[in-house]
């Protein structure tokens, strides 16, 4: 929708226009718009748009958007061969990702930030959900996080010097709260560097209250917290049994497991003994 005047009856246009493009000719095709006006916003509200939106990489944060098909999560929107500049971020399933953290990592915090190998691999590796940003195909960007009790905690992040300028860092971090929030969480924390704390609070960090600086493998840190609305449909104790046990961040997509239950329960083992 585009440069749209609808004050009083006018408005019933807007049917007309959603019925043409409920047609199979746009079948699949999202709609989008920019408000200018809080009467124009509410009405964005009321035929069901919702504000913020990423365009080719691009996070557009003033244009709405009516996805006419499912979107999937940022932390699910690595897409192979899906383009050169397109940022898209996934969990680290197997040993290959996990080798690309690595090799992220090493070139950062070791090469870079000269942190010792046994301050860097830290025992917690293995304990930790990790996401992995690409640009294009190449891995650009890591992020680990840990789960507690009450709350979450963002850890080694990480981005290749060559993709500083781009928008890997921001994808990484929205993706990573994004996770969290599916994971009914409502409090994550960081340790953030002294001179990176305001980038964190681009994210809505702020300082940890009453907490003090601290130091280890040669820099300072700063404590920080962010506060989190879960996502209305997080995984909970209640959630499909089928979708607890989908892969990490792909409780959106069904699994092998829930394709495996289309054969009839045998009880092979079970049989066996009999």
């Amino acid at each position: 929708m585009w440069g749209v005047y609808a004050p009083g009856p006018l408005a019933a246009g807007i049917a007309l226009f959603m019925e043409r493009v409920s047609g199979p000719q746009y079948a699949g095709v999202s709609l989008y718009s920019r408000p200018n006006t809080e009467v124009g916003r509410r009405y964005n509200e009321v035929l069901g748009l919702t504000q913020g939106v990423i365009v080719d990489g691009i996070d557009a944060p003033n244009i709405w958007i009516f996805p006419r098909s499912p979107q999937p999560p940022l932390y699910d929107s690595y897409v192979p061969k899906s383009g050169a500049k397109n940022i898209g971020v996934t969990v680290a399933r197997n040993f290959d990702d996990l080798m690309r953290v690595a090799a992220i990592r090493n070139a950062v915090y070791i090469g870079e930030q000269e942190c010792p190998y046994d301050e860097e691999y830290d025992g917690n590796d293995f304990s930790a959900t990790h996401l992995i940003a690409y640009m294009g195909d190449e891995p650009a960007g890591c992020l680990r996080l840990r789960f507690f009790a009450d709350f979450a905690k963002f850890e080694r992040v990480a981005v290749r010097k060559e993709y500083r300028k781009s928008r890997v860092a921001i994808r990484l971090i929205q993706a990573g709260l994004q996770l969290c929030q599916k994971k009914g969480y409502r409090r994550v924390i960081g340790h953030a560097q002294t001179r990176l704390t305001s980038f964190w609070t681009r994210f809505g960090f702020h300082p940890f209250e009453g907490r003090e600086p601290f130091a280890f493998s040669d820099y300072d840190y700063v404590e920080m917290v962010a506060e989190l609305n879960p996502d209305p449909d997080a995984i909970a104790i209640t959630t499909d049994p089928y979708a607890v046990i989908r892969p990490e961040g792909r409780w959106h997509t069904p699994g092998i497991l829930e394709r495996s239950a289309t054969r009839a329960a045998t009880n092979p083992s079970v049989a066996k003994k009999r």
